[in-house]
């Protein structure tokens, strides 16, 4: 049977434990936590584009006149220079034509310096004179195009260019405008790209100046082209169905790797000047919107929403939410909850930075 002293005894032997228990937990309430602050600096974000490259001249070679294919001087794939021999179509008709032409030319010719001779004898009249003029004029000018259309039965290269496939074979009856081949010039390339309409706005808005603006080309293997590629122009009219206007970059190609109707990826930078920066580890989210822990005055957490403009590696670009000076919480952000208090362990921006870039290496 317990007395009246055994019982008092026990209820302050369990008063003091309780005690102790308290003080036990308000410690492990406020845990030393790494602390840091926004990093303000200049930055940029690579925006992407799937884009579609051309050579700078891709045009159609067709036949000019009618007639067989008698040769052809070069192969598939190969790079022609300026005049070179491309095609022969048979000449022989308009040879014929050519010799008819200039044996007429030079009966007229016969006739006029007969009536020239008269004329200057007064026998005939000077209205006469000139008729047989006019007739020499006429059958020269029947030479010239006959001329010219035995010239078209040879198919010259107009540019320096790569040749595609070929679509007619020696021996084939060529109407006229029949497609022969097709012709590029790829010593430069111009790339179209397609660029959102707000992306749009944000680029006509910073552009400052008349510098054109760089990109780079990422191709398909996935390595970027060595050549650097500037933006000349941009299309007058949006395309309404999808919000885009398209955009044309121009690159060098002087060792011909490029050709024309390959894709690849357009990689531009899009500068943030005094950029507020925050590591994304110290970041969380919650029904998609994006939040962190910031450490108030009196040690406690407060739960506060950002609104993040754009990332770069391991870091987010802030576009509202914190200042300069606002201490938040980089890690533990799952052990811990708003209104706890904790212990500082501040770490300075600039250092948690460098930890990050020797991470991204």
């Amino acid at each position: 049977m317990m007395t009246k002293a055994s019982v008092i005894l026990g209820l302050s032997a369990a008063l003091l434990s309780g005690c102790y228990k308290t003080e036990t937990e308000i410690k492990e309430e406020a845990p030393k936590l790494e602390v840091t602050t926004p990093l303000r600096e200049d930055t940029s974000v690579v925006k992407e584009y799937v884009c579609q490259i051309h050579a700078i001249r891709h045009i159609e070679v067709r036949a000019l006149e009618r007639g067989y294919l008698q040769n052809i001087f070069v192969d598939e794939g190969k790079m022609v220079k300026t005049g070179q021999p491309m095609f022969k179509i048979m000449p022989n008709i308009y040879q014929a034509e050519l010799q008819k032409a200039q044996a007429e030319a030079n009966t007229v010719n016969i006739e006029y310096l007969n009536t020239k001779g008269l004329a200057d004898k007064n026998i005939v009249s000077l209205n006469e004179l000139a008729l047989a003029k006019a007739k020499l004029d006429k059958a020269n000018a029947e030479v010239r195009l006959a001329a010219t259309h035995l010239g078209f039965t040879d198919v010259n290269a107009p540019f320096d260019g790569i040749m595609d496939h070929l679509d007619v074979r020696k021996g084939s009856l060529l109407e006229e405008g029949a497609l022969l081949t097709t012709l590029s010039d790829i010593s430069k390339l111009w790339v179209y790209f397609n660029v959102p309409e707000a992306e749009y706005l944000d680029y006509k808005t910073h552009k400052s100046g008349d510098e054109p603006t760089q990109v780079k080309l990422r191709m398909a293997n996935g390595q970027v082209y060595d050549q650097t590629g500037v933006i000349e122009t941009i299309e007058a009219d949006f395309d309404n169905t999808a919000g885009n206007i398209e955009f044309r970059a121009t690159f060098l190609n002087p060792d011909k790797l490029l050709r024309h109707g390959e894709t690849g990826t357009i990689l531009m930078e899009k500068p943030y000047k005094n950029a507020l920066l925050i590591p994304q580890k110290a970041t969380f989210e919650i029904l998609d919107k994006t939040y962190v822990y910031v450490v108030k005055p009196d040690g406690k957490l407060e739960q506060r929403l950002i609104d993040i403009e754009a990332s770069v590696p391991h870091l987010f670009i802030l576009k509202d939410g914190l200042k300069e000076d606002d201490k938040v919480l980089l890690d533990g952000l799952r052990k811990v909850h708003a209104g706890q208090k904790i212990e500082i362990d501040f770490r300075p921006p600039e250092k948690v930075r460098a930890e990050l870039d020797l991470y991204t290496e």
